[in-house]
């Protein structure tokens, strides 16, 4: 009896502590890591969250860049923290699925971070300069069937969507790809502006302004179905490729042993974040779709990359990428 009544009291304990260190978290100002340029899609979408969910937690949330490999060094900061819940991650498919096939890493990238919640989706699309012979997808899809010198495309490094793009597009027609890897979005539309790099294949919100604007050309989109923000834009399944089809997506990570009550206060903050209308209209105006409520939970996340990872290691490794290519 004594001994039921200890674990009774301990659990009751144990219940009280965990309910106070929730109402107390944060006292301090929460760090995000980034893995990308400032500029890009990450990074746009990383300021946009921290300034939404500040609101709820009280705290400041700091945006800290840290590129490299694809990303995975801003998700070995986080790996990496100490377990209090004050250093986060935004991730992606690049950091999160393709990045881990080819890096040598000293962490899983499935198991030794705890997922939050995920956040938004959004095609990619092939773009290209606008000086560029074919002026149309189909047009493209022509020009790359008849060219038979090497064109420049940037990827955002080894084993990104954009990579898989072009090794897709170019089987697909016989082109010959020049494959340039960057740290991030931004930097190759600065290039593709100015004229240095001839085609790529991006996540489409963040460089739809400068296509908008007629500063680059987008030929066609990576998605079943045609983008609303760009509906004159067919998908490569209308331009007879029906296999070029890969989706954008974003998710906030923590370190692994974070406690499940700051987990949850975390997770709570990324959903009155989303919920708030203000941050959706922001984040509708890029171009990206924020993922139902139902899957704005830690283990929607874990299960949403098991998949993606389960679908796309194969087909990477297949291809025998390496972090060098």
């Amino acid at each position: 009896m004594k001994q039921s009544r200890f674990v009774g009291a301990l659990a009751a304990l144990l219940a009280l502590t965990a309910a106070a260190r929730a109402q107390t978290y944060p006292t301090r100002p929460i760090t995000l890591l980034v893995g990308y340029p400032p500029g890009g899609p990450t990074d746009t979408l990383a300021r946009i969250v921290a300034d939404g969910m500040k609101n709820s937690l009280g705290q400041t949330i700091v945006v800290e860049t840290v590129t490299g490999a694809g990303g995975t060094i801003a998700t070995g900061r986080v790996v990496h923290a100490a377990p209090d819940g004050y250093t986060i991650g935004i991730g992606q498919w690049n950091s999160h699925v393709g990045s881990p096939a080819i890096y040598p890493l000293d962490y899983d990238i499935l198991n030794d971070l705890q997922p939050i919640s995920l956040l938004t989706h959004s095609p990619n699309w092939v773009i290209g300069k606008n000086d560029l012979p074919p002026k149309s997808g189909a047009e493209l899809i022509a020009w790359l069937k008849g060219h038979s010198e090497p064109i420049t495309y940037a990827t955002v490094g080894a084993g990104s969507p954009s990579h898989l793009m072009g090794m897709m597009l170019a089987k697909a027609t016989g082109a010959h790809f020049q494959f340039v890897p960057y740290r991030g979005a931004a930097p190759v539309m600065q290039d593709m502006i100015g004229g240095q790099i001839e085609m790529s294949g991006l996540e489409a919100s963040g460089s739809f302004p400068n296509a908008q604007a007629g500063r680059i050309r987008a030929f066609a989109v990576a998605s079943p179905t045609r983008w609303a923000k760009s509906p004159d834009t067919p998908t490569f399944v209308e331009l007879g490729i029906p296999d070029l089809v890969i989706e954008f997506w974003h998710g906030l990570w923590t370190t692994k042993g974070v406690p499940p009550d700051v987990v949850g206060r975390l997770s709570g903050a990324v959903r009155s974040a989303l919920d708030d209308p203000a941050v959706r209209q922001r984040i509708e105006g890029l171009g990206q779709t924020i993922f139902p409520a139902a899957q704005q939970t830690p283990q929607a996340l874990a299960a949403y990359q098991k998949a993606e990872i389960d679908k796309w290691w194969p087909v990477i490794k297949g291809a025998g990428i390496k972090a060098s290519d």
